[in-house]
């Protein structure tokens, strides 16, 4: 699955993050800002992330569902009411009496 991250964020992100290395480790800086692109990449490979028209696509999908459901919870509604006008007293209908 793709991150959908820009590369030149992660680029930019490891960058930063080598440039807070002390001055002391200079000489591998090159080598640090590497790692933790390489670092970065992994951990958002494993989130399991997707792309913003992905999660659009899907929020879509997801409106249209409740655009349906909601119609649907309509009809049924409307279709009880003419079931409970259509048989009078079945809501009266009571099972022996206990007493």
């Amino acid at each position: 699955m793709s991150t959908g991250f820009d590369p030149r964020f992660l680029e930019d992100l490891a960058k930063r993050l080598s440039e807070s290395v002390p001055p002391q480790l200079a000489a591998l800086k090159g080598d640090i800002e590497s790692n933790f692109k390489s670092v970065l990449q992994a951990g958002l490979a494993r989130l399991e992330l997707v792309t913003r028209q992905e999660f659009d696509v899907q929020s879509g999908v997801l409106a249209r569902t409740r655009e349906k459901l909601t119609a649907l919870e309509a009809r049924l509604a409307a279709l009880e009411g003419e079931l409970g006008r259509a048989t009078p007293g079945a809501g009266e209908r009571a099972g022996p009496a206990s007493g």
